[in-house]
């Protein structure tokens, strides 16, 4: 129990980061650049992830690291970034936590992972809040930066559930998130120079919140999340990702002077009480959802084959 307490905590850093992160696209980056955006966030993380792990793909990791880069990095950021810049930070953060029933549902497709009836409930109930948040708002919301959100949701959690699939061989989950953003990053610098020129002047804010966004938000966020995937269900993981709405609200609350409602504090309950719900029980369960006491054939013991550190190569 306390080894899961730990790998949720760790997990939990992922969609806090994230949260922060639509704030600060909203306020202090480029509003008209959405690929530079992008491909200024995925590259230089997946060069400082590179530069620990020292580690290049090998084998089928070289065509997979390109697939998992393009649907967690290149579009996924893409859709972030213009979500981000047209909806509020509460709105654009909510969206995307339609998440864990997509993330449930894939991973019972792709892994036979069975959902739990604590999971299936958890997400119900975040779903319910999720709809208190998004459904109160003071003001108009653009349907474009709605579908823009709810495209990378999709997006995310199918690629997500992929990168779980294929880390489930023992690959380094540090080395594997280095190697999709870099590939996803320099997918996006040609696009981003073929549609929107020359790169946008950043000023020194601008570059200051790309240095959030890149360390903070991209490098250790994914490296959490997808360290958080390899050791727990895929239903819990999915539900810790609902405190990314929860941080997004209160920090558009806080810092960028949005309304929040009595409904919408209701929301945020209702989610946290969907994140508690979902969580693991016993420190025997992993990724294995509701079937225990057997683990899937191909499920391995994570302690036991993740490295603390990439290995020098």
């Amino acid at each position: 129990m306390e080894a899961n307490l730990r790998w949720v905590a760790l997990t939990a850093v992922a969609p806090v980061a994230w949260g922060t992160n639509y704030y600060v696209t909203h306020q202090f980056l480029p509003p008209d650049n959405p690929l530079y955006g992008a491909a200024l966030r995925a590259l230089p993380a997946g060069l400082v992830l590179l530069a620990l792990c020292r580690r290049r793909p090998r084998g089928a990791w070289w065509w997979r690291s390109a697939v998992l880069g393009l649907l967690n990095v290149s579009v996924f950021f893409v859709l972030v970034y213009a979500a981000s810049q047209l909806l509020p930070t509460s709105i654009a953060a909510t969206v995307m936590a339609v998440s864990p029933p997509a993330m449930i549902l894939i991973a019972w497709a792709l892994m036979s992972e069975r959902p739990g009836l604590p999971h299936l409930a958890g997400a119900a109930i975040g779903l319910g809040g999720v709809c208190l948040m998004l459904l109160t708002g003071t003001g108009g919301v653009s349907v474009p930066g709605v579908l823009a959100s709810a495209a990378a949701m999709l997006v995310s959690a199918f690629g997500h559930i992929l990168t779980k699939r294929w880390n489930s061989t023992g690959t380094d989950v540090l080395a594997s998130t280095a190697w999709q953003l870099t590939a996803g990053g320099l997918f996006l610098l040609p696009a981003a120079a073929a549609v929107e020129g020359p790169p946008p002047a950043l000023s020194a804010s601008a570059l200051l919140a790309f240095g959030y966004v890149t360390l903070v938000a991209t490098a250790l966020a994914f490296a959490a999340w997808f360290t958080g995937l390899r050791h727990l269900p895929s239903g819990t993981v999915g539900l810790i990702g609902l405190l990314n709405p929860v941080t997004g609200v209160l920090l558009g609350t806080a810092v960028a002077g949005e309304v929040l409602t009595v409904r919408q504090l209701c929301g945020l309950a209702l989610v946290l009480a969907g994140v508690v719900l979902g969580r693991p029980t016993r420190a025997s369960r992993r990724d294995t959802g509701p079937t225990p006491p057997h683990p899937a054939p191909d499920e391995r013991p994570a302690p036991a084959h993740e490295p603390a550190a990439c290995a020098p190569q």
